[in-house]
């Protein structure tokens, strides 16, 4: 006998006549701060279709990431998990595979969901032999995707042979990182803008961000009536810092905004001595030349209005394909980039840039009408874009959620009990070479941090507590993050509470998959409550 196993809100479905179950279309954008959009008056990148977007949905200006970088930041996007919980927390950290994510679930409700682009997963090593290819990269592929067009940053080869067949001079199997990370030589201008001001070896018509865009297409033209759920992971505008002709001079580099940033760079590490040792890692810390600045940024937001162009032709293809009417369509990032705030590019530490990121929702169905165009305050995060997205297809959100679907965000009447306030961790444990261990002599399990920032303060709590004091920002009367004020005394009592409510915090976010389930004389009784 053959038993066939459907989420309760498949049966629901069928049960309602075989009504047609949406689409879903999930995208990432990579790096991408949430200011970025000019549905947000931005007063230099253009965002025509990601505006468009935010018009027929909802759009959460308030949106933060759980970590950094991309590994542990996805592992939170996927199991609507905190890091604490989940506990993936570098790149290369394996995922325990207990754990369920957003494609498990989908698949499990009959969806066959597909990945453009990447996860960033690394395998769980146990149950798999020493010598699994998986256990070699951490770009590995989610469990539960079917990974139609795999696009690793480290060795994205159905791109490079796209690229070799389409007339561009690269040698798929040979060194081909140079032609991809690496801009044209002596380009004009880049003597007084600096090297982000010269574009790609490539055309962009070749982009890897053009190139995804057209496996989804042809994808999608394959779909007919079946529903269908792709997630498509776009990498730009990660570094390099490098834009493709016409793109690389759209912006003025002397109409950016300026950093946020201390005076001198001395002042910024006399912050915190986690500062004091970022600023000296090379890759990490930004350029000084101020009109280098300017044009690294300038360059950053062209990237985003490509990537904005192909999102664009997917919109264009539901629009004309009149899949739009039945597809919900999410657009969030991994996590931001400081961008020379704070003297700092990459993503890492404390700073709302690193973690501040957009989150705009679109579901055409009629019920949520009112909602249209709407600009959602309320701090939300990314740990509820898995819950959200479940909700909305009529699936159980699994017990180990830490997030909150936003389903109510899009009906007249707002959530009872919201969050005021956000969180996220990072960790800088380096297991390969422990060279931060030794530099600040710590052991693995003190480097780390998790913040609590509210509208009016920002809480730091480090792992090596004593080594690594505490940092606090008053948000009211600092918004850029200049003044660690927590050894001021006058602070003290403000201090207390949120550390506090840090700790109330985990408490209540402990992993609970079965903490709410007890055995009986009567047999097994389970209670589930909302998270807040």
């Amino acid at each position: 006998m053959m038993c066939l196993y459907l989420q309760p809100g498949a049966l629901n479905r069928i049960v309602a006549g075989m009504q047609r179950s949406p689409n879903v279309l999930f995208i990432t954008v990579d790096q991408w701060r949430a200011e970025c959009l000019s549905y947000l008056d931005h007063p230099v990148v253009q965002t025509p279709n990601l505006d468009r977007l935010a018009e027929r949905g909802v759009l959460f200006r308030n949106h933060f990431a759980q970590s950094a970088p991309c590994g542990p930041s996805r592992a939170s996007l996927y199991t609507g998990m905190y890091a604490m919980n989940h506990r993936s927390v570098l790149n290369g950290t394996p995922l325990d595979r207990r754990h369920t994510n957003i494609a498990l679930e989908a698949r499990a409700a009959g969806y066959d969901p597909v990945l453009f682009g990447y996860t960033d997963t690394s395998v769980d090593p146990r149950g798999v032999v020493a010598s699994d290819p998986r256990l070699f990269t951490y770009e590995g592929v989610l469990p539960g995707f079917h990974a139609l067009c795999d696009l690793p940053e480290s060795n994205p080869q159905l791109w490079l042979r796209w690229m070799r067949d389409s007339g561009e001079p690269v040698d798929p199997d040979g060194d081909w990182r140079a032609f991809v990370d690496e801009p044209v030589a002596d380009y004009s201008g880049c003597d007084e803008w600096g090297i982000h001001r010269a574009p790609t070896q490539y055309q962009a018509q070749h982009s890897q961000t053009t190139f995804l865009t057209n496996e989804v297409l042809r994808y999608l033209d394959t779909q007919g009536d079946a529903p269908w759920f792709a997630h498509v992971s776009y990498l730009r505008p990660h570094p390099p810092f490098f834009a493709p002709e016409p793109f690389n001079t759209m912006y003025n580099p002397e109409s950016v905004p300026m950093p946020v940033r201390a005076a001198t760079d001395e002042q910024e590490s006399a912050t915190h001595p986690l500062l004091a040792m970022v600023l000296g890692v090379e890759w990490i810390s930004g350029p000084r030349n101020i009109k280098h600045i300017q044009q690294l940024r300038a360059t950053y937001y062209a990237m985003q209005t490509e990537v904005d162009q192909q999102l664009g032709r997917l919109f264009d293809w539901l629009d004309a394909n009149d899949q739009a009417q039945n597809t919900i369509v999410v657009v969030t990032s991994d996590h931001g980039e400081q961008l020379c705030d704070h003297y700092l590019t990459q993503k890492l530490g404390f700073f709302d840039q690193s973690y501040h990121v957009p989150l705009i929702i679109s579901d055409p169905r009629s019920a949520f009408d009112s909602s249209r165009g709407r600009v959602v305050e309320s701090f939300t995060e990314n740990v509820d874009v898995t819950p959200t997205i479940l909700e909305l297809l009529e699936i159980e959100i699994p017990v180990q959620c830490d997030g909150r679907s936003l389903k109510n965000w899009f009906t007249p009447e707002p959530p009872a009990h919201w969050r005021e306030e956000v969180h996220w961790e990072w960790d800088q444990r380096e297991p390969a070479d422990r060279r931060f261990e030794r530099s600040l002599d710590l052991t693995m399990e003190e480097l780390s941090l998790c913040v609590l920032r509210d509208a009016h303060g920002k809480y730091v709590q480090f792992g090596g507590h004593g080594t690594l004091p505490h940092v606090f920002f008053d948000l009211d009367n600092d918004p850029h993050e200049l003044h660690n004020v927590a050894a001021d005394p006058a602070y003290a009592s403000q201090i207390l509470d949120y550390a506090q409510r840090m700790l109330a915090w985990r408490m209540r976010h402990a992993e609970r998959t079965l903490s709410g389930t007890k055995v009986t004389g009567i047999g097994l009784v389970s209670h589930r409550a909302e998270r807040r």
